[in-house]
């Protein structure tokens, strides 16, 4: 390529990034050099740095998320047991990251003050997080630019990162990444730099990126942002350079077996990087990805980048799939797995969808994961079922499972629905519940508020909340605040009990009777969550009558001076938090057929055999 079309594109791409939609409060020049005999990475950074506190800040506080992996006492591999995702570590596969070398522009040589500190749970051992003390403060509105010099030794592939056979490499959370400065619940100002646990992902600041990355030449690479050059170097090497704006990490991946494919949506240049096995699958990640761009900008706003790059790892490194960092996924498909199955399509969704929630809403993904994992689990219910139909996530023999149903499945058939509440940090859930209470249950709440409110005024809160949050760092209490304007009505008292408490919702019709003259039933409330609820009530001369119940008491008995024929609580389905949809009914005459019996006995093994495999493969 000639020098002028060198400068064209370099000027094109800066153009296409240079949109300005967020603060550049951390902004990264990072030039890497991966030595893929060694599995190392030798690299160095400047990062500018902006306190846009009102307060002056005496030391900075870095992750260093690849010590995860240094050794079995990192406080990571005690709470995961090098298990992840039905993937596990491997006994000769550790990794770790070093800082070198940090000076800053003040001519302060800091390296030697640095610290390991742990500020979730004291595990002496773990260092994931470092302690910078300044030698004099950086005051409000100062701006202050680091050099930072670090060597890493990249995992085999587990928990998202590292590297796999035949120089596959996914290399995320890998380079000395600050911190946010920001106030906490009671109004402090300080640090939020959590220790890297199995259960957590990650919290950042926005930025622009331009990383400068050194490799053989074999190797295929893809990237967070736009690929803005590509120079051959001696020795067979070359460096390739990314950039990216209005993002707050950033990610890339390289081998020699991928087989690429590009596809232009609109204004978004999509990219596939397939393995050669999986390359008839690229078409079904480019569909799903267009019906996603497309659900999003209607829902929410315009995708407001240029690029998406599409994954696809091999089998053997399965534990870097499925995972997303900005305009960066990682998805993942089975050779022999059919449309019956929509696993490609339904990783792709997902992965794609986190580019506006918590890659636009940044979140923070330690102490409110299901900010992120739970409303974007709601919107790939909404985008599989609408987009694929009835058999969104399986359709196989006639037998079809919806994405959205999958997801109230997980929850309602949790042993132990009311362990735990919703909104507390990742790494405080009990063992087990993480994935059910994040990702179903909270999706299950969003599906059963947009049943109270209504499809039309749930997107209305959506994407006001989205205009109003993007490039910026939503909580929960700014969602519930954006809910409560947009409706004009106080839904405190739901989102309170949903994501505060953890009760649970089962309402049954337990007695029936027509005798001596006198008719009544009870209607019970199992569990704390209370919910306002429609009873229609069926009666033998034909007529019917509808009425809501408060659900204020436990029991309540409604009495009537003509023959009963039915009771159903919740006829149109609104409250999809109710664990037990069976017990909403009752009537004199039951219609519960051989047929109907041993159908819904199938239908409940399948859901539980599809349930098994996604955990399998997933």
């Amino acid at each position: 390529m000639g020098k002028v079309w060198v400068v064209l594109l370099v000027f094109i791409s800066r153009s296409a990034f240079a949109q300005n939609l967020a603060p550049d409060i951390a902004n990264y020049d990072i030039t890497v050099n991966l030595d893929t005999k060694t599995k190392t990475l030798i690299g160095g950074q400047v990062l500018t740095w902006t306190n846009t506190s009102p307060v002056p800040i005496k030391e900075l506080q870095f992750h260093l998320y690849l010590n995860a992996f240094r050794d079995k006492k990192s406080t990571f591999m005690k709470e995961s047991g090098g298990r992840l995702r039905n993937n596990s570590f491997r006994k000769s596969g550790f990794g770790n990251i070093y800082i070198t070398d940090f000076k800053s522009d003040r001519g302060e040589e800091l390296l030697g003050g640095m610290k390991y500190i742990q500020p979730d749970d004291f595990n002496k051992d773990d260092r994931t997080v470092v302690s910078v003390p300044l030698k004099e403060e950086l005051k409000a509105g100062e701006t202050i630019v680091l050099t930072i010099g670090f060597k890493a030794k990249l995992p085999k592939v587990f928990a998202r990162t590292g590297y796999g056979a035949n120089d596959y490499y996914l290399i995320g959370q890998w380079f000395p990444k600050i911190g946010v400065f920001e106030q906490n619940a009671v109004g402090e100002w300080g640090w939020n730099c959590h220790q890297f646990h199995a259960n957590s992902e990650f919290y950042a600041d926005f930025g622009k990126y331009k990383v400068n990355i050194t490799l053989p030449e074999s190797l295929k690479v893809g990237g967070t942002g736009t690929q803005v050059l590509s120079t051959r170097l001696k020795n067979g090497l070359k460096t390739v350079v990314f950039e990216a704006d209005d993002v707050h990490d950033f990610a890339w991946t390289a081998s020699p077996a991928f087989k690429v494919f590009e596809k232009k949506w609109k204004h978004v240049t999509m990219k596939a990087m397939m393995q050669p096995e999986h390359a008839g699958q690229a078409k079904r990640y480019f569909d799903a990805a267009e019906k996603s761009l497309a659900y999003f900008e209607k829902t929410l706003g315009i995708y407001p980048y240029s690029t998406l790059t599409m994954v696809d790892p091999p089998l053997e490194s399965s534990g870097s799939g499925g995972m997303e960092y900005p305009t960066f996924i990682t998805c993942g498909s089975y050779w022999g797995v059919g449309k019956w199955l929509k696993m490609a399509e339904m990783v792709t969704v997902h992965e794609l969808g986190h580019q506006y929630f918590q890659g636009i809403l940044a979140s923070n993904e330690f102490e409110q994961s299901f900010l992120d994992e739970g409303f974007n689990q709601y919107m790939e219910g909404r985008i599989m079922d609408e987009s694929y139909g009835s058999g969104a996530q399986f359709d196989l023999f006639g037998f079809e499972i919806g994405d959205a149903e999958s997801s109230r499945y997980s929850y309602v058939t949790m042993e132990y629905p009311e362990m735990a509440s919703i909104n507390k940090p990742s790494w405080k859930y009990p063992k087990g519940v993480y994935g059910e209470l994040t990702y179903t249950k909270t999706a299950t709440v969003l599906m059963t508020f947009e049943s109270l409110v209504g499809r039309r005024k749930m997107d209305l809160v959506l994407k006001s909340y989205y205009e109003k949050w993007r490039f910026k760092h939503p909580k929960l209490s700014d969602f519930i605040i954006e809910v409560n304007e947009v409706l004009g009505e106080d839904y405190t008292w739901y989102f309170n009990q949903a994501f505060e408490k953890s009760y649970s919702c089962d309402y049954s019709v337990d007695t029936l009777s027509n005798e001596d003259n006198e008719s009544y039933f009870i209607l019970k409330r199992k569990g704390k969550f209370k919910f306002p609820v429609e009873v229609l009530v069926g009666f033998e001369d034909g007529s019917e009558e509808v009425f809501v119940w408060d659900s204020e008491k436990y029991s309540e008995q409604f009495d009537y001076t003509k023959p009963l024929k039915f009771v159903k609580i919740d006829p149109q389905k609104k409250n999809l938090m109710d664990l037990n949809l069976i017990n909403n009914q009752y009537a004199v005459k039951t219609s519960n057929t051989f047929l109907a019996k041993y159908n819904t006995k199938a239908l409940f093994w399948l859901q539980h055999f599809v349930s098994a495999f996604l955990f399998w493969i997933g």
